[in-house]
């Protein structure tokens, strides 16, 4: 974070400052909320969550080397007091990028919000330097930490919002306004809590109506939902997708033997061909959505082309692939799954399993609401139609549910199983792959289910998963 003296962020979260010395210390370090991520000159934000209150570990983050606590009531130690710390949180983040001045992109949308945030840091901070949501640290918390550790070096700043409601990206657009607004997609992420798609639309759409008339909206041409919030934004239009309007589009798209994606990129500038090192067609559309934000900050088609083909996979669990010495391929996607992506990641799996034997470990695709039995149905149905060897679905009703589709599509029997927990489908696993196969395990972040992935690449004498 830029240098900032405790009198001036007292001010700036209009907060009282209790047992400090010296007001004119200067914060140097970052801004944490875990006392053990603290580092001499840090500002420790003590939240109180369900489960531990922070307030409670001052004492150990100013022994840790925190210049000051900000908090909710005085502790004995250098503390900055405000009403909520989650508000004065947004507001030292408001401040600071309003001091540096960067050019803020700002990408919301129901599937790939990670993978591409991801793109278009390896992207752009080859143009200037660039800090970016780490993970999918892209919530009221998440993204004012972000945009803390930016400096003055900093020139972009490429953050994720994400939403589980109307007003959640007005709010965070608030804490720091996007010049560059890029929507991916509407799909049925969450669905059960926003109602239907098109009240997630109206959610997503907050993003664009946040940006200035000397902005740009990239909007995916290919969604309808998202082409149709153009109407809503006082900034310049940007379409990226293969549709044939797209300003940045794709041309001549395939898969490498491998599963990974190349194709012709055309810009207003021009055109260059990309051959990605990620697995999955769905990828296309995260490049060329990448490809857009580059365009719009300056760079060349050339350099974007040459950027997206070096690009790896920065955050873990998704699409992260391994051989093991035996031969057998092991896709981690477990981070989390909604119907999109959970399509997209089969499709991938068919792609990269030509001529091997496929496996599809798959587990509950939580908050579909009322859409949940049709979802989980219809993606067991599209393993047997992508001719996916064997589905493993793994949990409860959900997975039965996977199962039951898979059944009724194909007459499987044997070809699909349903196991009860993690721990089961290791075993299973286990007693039946062979050198060659390609195993793909996928489902909402709540089940868990990259521990199946990380026992397959153990080699354990006990064989169990961890954390069982």
């Amino acid at each position: 974070m830029i240098a900032l003296s405790l009198a001036e962020i007292a001010e700036i979260v209009g907060g009282q400052s209790y047992d400090i010395p010296d007001p004119a210390v200067r914060i140097t370090g970052p801004v944490v909320i875990d006392s053990r991520a603290v580092q001499p000159g840090s500002l420790f934000a003590a939240f109180a969550g369900e489960h531990v209150d922070g307030h409670d570990y001052a004492e150990r983050a100013v022994a840790a080397g925190a210049a000051a606590v900000l908090a909710t009531r005085p502790l004995e130690v250098p503390a900055i007091v405000v009403d909520d710390v989650q508000s004065a949180l947004g507001a030292l983040a408001r401040a600071v990028v309003s001091r540096l001045g960067v050019d803020v992109v700002a990408l919301t949308g129901s599937a790939g919000k990670t993978s591409t945030k991801d793109l278009i840091a390896q992207v752009v901070q080859r143009h200037a330097p660039t800090v970016w949501t780490p993970g999918s640290l892209n919530n009221e918390i998440g993204l004012p930490l972000t945009a803390l550790t930016a400096s003055e070096e900093t020139r972009h700043l490429v953050l994720e919002m994400g939403a589980r409601g109307i007003g959640h990206i007005r709010y965070l657009t608030s804490l720091t306004p996007p010049r560059i607004g890029l929507v991916l997609n509407v799909g049925s992420a969450h669905i059960g809590e926003f109602g239907g798609r098109a009240q997630i639309a109206q959610a997503k759409g907050e993003l664009v109506e946040a940006l200035p008339h000397d902005g740009a909206a990239i909007l995916n041409a290919d969604d309808p939902l998202v082409r149709a919030m153009a109407p809503r934004t006082k900034a310049r239009v940007l379409l990226f997708g293969e549709a044939l309007d797209a300003d940045v589009r794709a041309e001549n798209v395939r898969l490498t033997d491998a599963g990974q994606p190349s194709f012709s990129l055309h810009t207003p500038t021009g055109c260059s061909d990309v051959t990605m090192r990620l697995y999955g067609e769905h990828h296309v559309s995260n490049a060329l959505a990448a490809a857009a934000v580059a365009h719009e900050l300056g760079m060349s088609v050339d350099e974007i082309a040459l950027a997206l083909s070096e690009a790896g996979a920065l955050s873990r669990w998704r699409m992260e692939v391994t051989e093991r010495p035996d031969g057998v391929t092991i896709v981690n996607d477990a981070y989390n799954a909604n119907p999109e992506s959970m399509r997209a990641a089969l499709r991938a799996l068919a792609a990269m399993g030509k001529g091997r034997r496929t496996w599809a470990v798959l587990g509950q695709m939580a908050e579909l609401g009322d859409e949940a039995l049709a979802e989980h149905d219809a993606v067991g149905r599209l393993a047997v139609r992508l001719n996916v060897s064997k589905l493993v679905a793994v949990g409860g009703r959900e997975a039965s549910w996977l199962q039951l589709g898979a059944y009724n599509e194909g007459s499987w029997g044997e070809e699909s199983v349903h196991v009860s927990d993690a721990q089961a489908a290791v075993d299973l696993l286990r007693s039946e792959l062979r050198p060659g196969d390609v195993v793909l395990v996928k489902a909402s972040r709540s089940v868990g289910l990259e521990r199946v992935a990380q026992a397959l690449l153990e080699n354990t004498a006990e064989g169990e998963v961890a954390g069982r």
